[in-house]
């Protein structure tokens, strides 16, 4: 599970990094576009910490952490989604952002039963 929620995890943060620079360069939207691009490649980064845990407590701290920032990607997604900020072409991202939200919490709850 570790290897496919790392490269999900890259692959979300690269259309997040794109959906980033639609709205930066295309809708000239500043504010909610620094939001998700913090977010959502916070995710991923989080995911890349835990590989590296010094202890079973970090490695679930780190995808906590992790779960949280998709949760916050989720919201923005709504926010924009609903202010007009959206384009069919990223309709991707969500399906990668449940797909990842998914894996960190079956990666949660493995983590936590002792397995």
């Amino acid at each position: 599970m570790k290897g496919e929620l790392a490269n999900y995890s890259i692959q979300f943060s690269l259309r997040i990094v794109s959906y980033y620079k639609w709205l930066t360069e295309t809708q000239r939207e500043y504010v909610m576009a620094r939001q998700i691009l913090r977010s959502g490649t916070s995710i991923g980064a989080n995911i890349h910490e835990a590989e590296y845990a010094i202890s079973k407590a970090d490695f679930i701290n780190k995808i906590q952490i992790a779960a949280k920032e998709a949760n916050e990607t989720e919201y923005w997604l709504i926010i924009l989604e609903q202010s007009g900020f959206f384009d069919e072409s990223f309709d991707d991202l969500k399906q990668l952002l449940k797909s990842l939200i998914r894996m960190l919490t079956a990666t949660l709850k493995t983590s936590k039963n002792g397995k």
